[in-house]
């Protein structure tokens, strides 16, 4: 495994008098592999946080949600995820594909709980894992730089309600969301987009302002 922390890290650990504890956490939590109960926590979530950075160095979050397994530990150094239809950005893939650098944040707010992983990434529409989620778009692999479990003791403690009714059924359709039903985007939508929205009608940026708050996306 590369060095795990850098200079500037190394330099904020001695100004703190944390050096010796921060080499005794790496030494005692930081993997170069993806195993036993850090695989099963994984591999239990239904979303996760994906931390990419840009050509320029520009770093960006996204909350990714799916079904349960979203994420496939296809084996100690290989983590699998989909991509699904998003809102056309393709900040996370596109970063993604320019860099290949990533951070994963996997989480469970009930427990709670947190894994954290690092490592490079590589995009494919024709995986042959792009079949076991249904509406995916393309699959990333992440080649496992490094697994870590994190301190749990500032997550806040949230119960769960239930799973998005976006996530793709098994035959890959999901429902039309709200942000496509905005009059201002109906020309920027695919053919097969605005005949949906032409079943319920458009709706206003306003509108959509409205939905979001009440938490219909």
């Amino acid at each position: 495994m590369t060095e795990f922390y850098t200079d500037s890290q190394r330099g904020m650990q001695d100004r703190h008098g944390a050096t010796k504890l921060a080499q005794t956490v790496q030494n005692a939590i930081v993997w170069d592999v993806v195993e036993g109960p850090n695989a099963d926590f994984i591999e239990s979530r239904d979303f996760f946080f994906l931390s990419t950075v840009d050509g320029h160095g520009r770093p960006t979050v996204s909350y990714k949600g799916g079904p349960r397994g979203v994420v496939l530990v296809a084996d100690p150094r290989t983590l699998v995820f989909p991509i699904y239809d998003g809102n056309g950005m393709f900040l996370s893939a596109g970063n993604a594909a320019e860099t290949g650098k990533v951070g994963m944040l996997f989480i469970d707010m009930e427990t709670p709980n947190r894994v954290r992983v690092q490592g490079d990434a590589t995009l494919s529409s024709d995986d042959p894992d792009l079949a076991r989620w249904p509406g995916a778009k393309m699959v990333v692999r992440v080649a496992v730089e490094s697994c870590f479990l994190n301190c749990a003791r500032y997550i806040h403690k949230h119960v769960r309600v239930g799973a998005s009714p976006y996530v793709p059924a098994d035959d890959g359709s999901q429902p039309h969301p709200s942000w496509k039903r905005i009059d201002l985007i109906q020309d920027a939508l695919s053919e097969a987009d605005r005949a949906r929205t032409a079943e319920t009608g458009t709706i206003t940026m306003d509108d959509y302002v409205v939905h979001l708050m009440e938490g219909r996306s």
